[in-house]
């Protein structure tokens, strides 16, 4: 698989990335947080660096960077990370933004205080909490779970730990650029249509 490498200059950041990953993905791969979640439906990004070198080895603007660059006219050579897509082996070189609010709490202090909060709730509300965060597939394993008085316990953690992937699974895919998905969409259509032809003129 071909690779590129990535140096994060003022985070003090460098390592290697596939071809085809997102500049956000290597981002969260070497520990560096943007000052908040970007919501790519809602074009509201907080992903925005910029590229001292490499534009080449990086995918052309999406309509969502063509937007945030006609907002920003100053800035020059400024990418949103979840939309630019590393397209070839080189070197690339990113200057993240200086964060202007503080940083969150980590995200084990913010987990375990959930949990807190959580534990603390009576059942009632403990069960009205799952099913407001996921009611239909929640609800359906609370319901086999209070079905099978002798399941074992690693099979409820099997199906939890499922159920967590094909969320972040689903995720991942909605918040990628349309262009990106539809270009990979049009990609196999044609790959199909191609290996079809050949088998007919054999």
């Amino acid at each position: 698989m071909a690779e590129a490498t990535i140096t994060f200059k003022n985070e003090d950041r460098e390592g290697i990335i596939p071809v085809g990953s997102y500049l956000s993905d290597a981002a969260k791969r070497f520990g560096i947080r943007f000052e908040d979640k970007c919501d790519p439906p809602a074009d509201v990004h907080y992903c925005a660096v910029s590229i001292a070198e490499g534009q080449a080895f990086l995918s052309p603007p999406t309509s969502a960077e063509s937007r945030h660059i006609s907002e920003n006219p100053d800035v020059t050579g400024e990418r949103l990370a979840c939309q630019a897509k590393i397209t070839g082996p080189g070197e690339i070189v990113i200057m993240t933004k200086k964060k202007e609010k503080e940083s969150k709490e980590p995200e084990a202090e913010t987990g375990e205080k959930y949990a807190k909060e959580f534990a603390e709730l009576p059942l009632e509300k403990k069960i009205a909490e799952l099913v407001h965060l996921e009611a239909i597939t929640l609800g359906e394993t609370f319901s086999f779970i209070l079905n099978s008085p002798y399941l074992i316990f690693d099979k409820v953690m099997g199906v939890m730990a499922e159920f967590g992937l094909k969320k972040e699974e689903e995720g991942k895919k909605a918040s990628r650029p349309e262009e990106h998905v539809n270009g990979a969409a049009g990609a196999e259509k044609k790959e199909s249509a191609e290996g079809a032809g050949s088998k007919e003129s054999a």
